[in-house]
């Protein structure tokens, strides 16, 4: 915290005359002559190494927590800021913000504008000087100087853009931050840093066009700033800000998701635009994210075990994996999935709704049919006349909270919408766990669940795993309330059971296990490929710097080329990254294959209904007792709605736990009642990946 505090006290000090005429200079008369790094050492020291070095830090800190297992001490933590996380604002163009999360956007929207007005002050002050030097008019020169420093304030949101979606970091658990939760971040600093951009770029455009100098647009200069990079990382990020609009994002999703992979272009070309040695200021965000992108690509060249399929009649589809013991998640974690079959590009994330400790085995996904993508797997797997006795997955993840906080409350309310239920499932079953195994006292659970049509009712069969060995639910107090908003007759949980199907899957040679890509002390393999390509980097950097971009600058008529020496530091980012992660990778793998050899080895068809002795079928009916004493169990009403401040507000108790998962209506209207203040006793909880 120290080490951030500092480097946030940096971009505080960046557009003063104090960091400017003072310590930038004697920082750089120090270090920023170096004949290894140049003018680049400074900014790699100053703004690269400190988020790093954090970042390592931050690895070891989460590898010493999982290995303490202190729940008590993380509970307590959490108990300090639940006040905090009540809901502040729930409507408007930012979503629901909670009261820890408005200080921090407001304190970072204070830095813009303090960066943005101390630029426009002290440059505008200087403005004399230059305009005897250029000889144009004042206002022409304080619209270039206008133009550069919303460049640069922009470049501040930039430094920051890549941390919320590096979904394997060490930064957000530290502050108790998920990469789904920092989905809203990114979008908050995605708008930010390219409205500014935009400005910037639009403010040049003028200011060529009133000079009658628009030939600029055209220069791509070898030893300063290169105007056509610029404009090409401009339209790029134009691009992608376009498709993120949300009736574009919801209809079109694949032009989303594929039109977002522009980011490479982006990136590449700003570093070319500004130069490297600028650009190291931005580089940290974007260096983790690198990292933690390569390793998803590692993992997802691997062809997982797909064991078994339960398919419902609601087109929900449960997929079940093979894992090794030594991959632990926590509950409402997601699983980014791949099936070739359907398409070899695109990547859906799905909450994982089985128990790290109940199933220690195997884990599932719930999908349900909402694109065109989930809808071909449910045909693929539903229809009579397929016979699919191996379907190819590719797997990223799981991803998910460091630590839970759930036995906390005295009372969990889950409100659901559709498919929303799914990670509500991976929270009961923890909590089945927890009172059937450890014996300890659970809080009560209301699940309010909402669902279009009766055909949707079987997705509450899911809640409980399909496994020979039955567990003792009789310890949890559990309530589940389910409403059919447009079906007002009654269609009876016993024929929805009826129609759910299993099918069971042969593998290949190839389909392992799903296991921790970097091993069970995957936190500190992290740590080590940071520190390690980092170092790499900057050694392979520093000589050639040294031996021969030095020798060619001291030559005043011949410059080295910032595209070229740009492109080599990119270059060589990446072969350290990538040396580094495939070293760690396939150690861990082969350790863990020589670990889980026996496991394997033991590794048969049977399903985890039935013994080994049962052969293949894949069209075996499921056994149901548990499924159905729990759906029976359920409240079922038709054509209504919950009335959620009633069952909200009703819930008695010191400490309620009030979670929502689905429809942004749906979040926003439970977000409304918890942020009213009625009772001081709800604690907020949204889960989605939509903010």
């Amino acid at each position: 915290m120290v080490i951030f505090l500092g480097t946030i006290m940096m971009w505080i000090m960046l557009p003063t005359n104090t960091y400017s005429k003072t310590w930038s200079p004697n920082i750089k008369s120090k270090v920023g002559k170096s004949t290894y790094f140049g003018s680049q050492g400074y900014n790699l020291l100053i703004f690269t190494f400190p988020m790093l070095f954090i970042a390592i830090l931050g690895s070891l800190y989460m590898h010493l927590e999982k290995k303490k297992k202190t729940q008590n001490q993380r509970m307590s933590r959490k108990d300090l800021l639940k006040e905090w996380r009540r809901p502040m604002l729930v409507k408007g163009p930012l979503g629901i913000v909670s009261w820890i999360e408005l200080p921090f956007l407001t304190m970072f929207i204070a830095l813009l504008v303090w960066s943005l007005s101390t630029y426009i002050h002290n440059w505008f002050a200087d403005i004399n000087e230059w305009l005897a030097y250029s000889g144009i008019e004042m206002w022409k020169a304080k619209l270039e100087d206008s133009a550069v420093i919303l460049g640069i304030v922009g470049n501040i949101g930039l430094a920051f853009l890549f941390l919320p979606v590096t979904r394997g970091s060490s930064l957000l658990p530290l502050f108790g931050l998920t990469s789904e939760s920092g989905i809203k971040y990114h979008i908050w600093l995605g708008h930010i840093v390219l409205a500014l951009f935009t400005a910037h770029g639009i403010c040049y455009i003028i200011f060529w066009s009133v000079t009658n100098d628009i030939s600029q647009m055209l220069k791509w200069e070898k030893a300063n700033v290169s105007n056509v990079a610029g404009e090409i990382s401009l339209l790029a990020g134009l691009i992608m800000w376009a498709t993120t609009y949300p009736g574009i994002r919801r209809k079109f999703f694949e032009l989303f998701y594929y039109s977002h992979h522009l980011y490479i272009v982006f990136m590449v070309f700003f570093v070319l635009h500004v130069g490297i040695s600028y650009a190291s200021t931005m580089l940290p965000g974007f260096y983790l994210f690198m990292v933690d992108r390569f390793v998803r690509f590692l993992q997802s060249r691997q062809s997982v075990r797909l064991l078994s399929a339960r398919v419902l009649s609601c087109e929900t589809t449960e997929l079940n994996f093979a894992k090794y013991p030594s991959l632990n998640y926590t509950p409402t974690s997601i699983m980014f999935v791949n099936v070739p079959s359907i398409s070899k590009l695109q990547w859906h994330p799905f909450t994982v709704t089985s128990n790290n400790n109940l199933e220690q085995d195997k884990l599932s996904v719930i999908i349900k049919g909402g694109g065109s993508w989930s809808k071909k797997l449910h045909q693929m797997l539903s229809s009579p006349s397929s016979s699919i006795e191996h379907l190819q997955v590719s797997v990223e993840g799981p991803y998910g909270p460091a630590s839970t906080h759930f036995l906390r409350h005295e009372t969990l309310v889950m409100i659901s919408g559709g498919s929303g239920i799914t990670p509500f499932i991976s929270i009961i079953r923890e909590l089945i766990y927890t009172s059937s195994v450890l014996k300890i006292t659970t809080p009560k659970v209301i699940l309010i669940c909402a669902f279009k049509t009766s055909a949707d009712l079987s997705m509450l069969e899911l809640i409980m795993p399909i496994s020979g060995s039955e567990y003792d639910i009789s310890n949890l107090n559990i309530q589940i309330e389910a409403y059919v908003t447009k079906e007002q007759q009654h269609s009876g949980p016993t024929q929805v059971i009826r129609n759910s199907r299993a099918i069971w899957f042969k593998h290949e040679p190839k389909d392992i296990p799903i296991s921790p890509i970097l091993g069970p002390n995957g936190w500190l393999w992290l740590g080590a490929i940071i520190a390690s390509s980092f170092v790499t980097f900057l050694i392979i950097i520093g000589l050639i710097t040294r031996y021969h971009i030095y020798p060619t600058d001291q030559n005043t008529d011949k410059k080295f080329s910032w595209s070229i020496r740009a492109t080599l530091n990119m270059l060589f980012i990446c072969v350290a990254i990538v040396v580094t992660a495939s070293a760690s990778v396939l150690w861990n793998k082969k350790q863990i294959t020589k670990q889980s050899l026996t496991q394997i080895q033991n590794t048969t068809l049977s399903t985890p209904q039935a013994s080994p002795s049962i052969p293949y079928n894949p069209e075996r009916e499921l056994e149901s007792f548990p499924q159905q004493s729990l759906i029976q169990a359920a409240n079922i009403h038709y054509g209504q709605r919950p009335n959620l401040k009633k069952i909200i507000l009703g819930c008695e108790g010191s400490s309620i736990g009030v979670l929502v998962s689905g429809p942004k209506l749906l979040r926003h209207d439970v977000a409304n009642i918890c942020a009213s203040g009625l009772v001081a006793n709800l604690h907020f909880e949204s889960i989605s990946f939509s903010w």
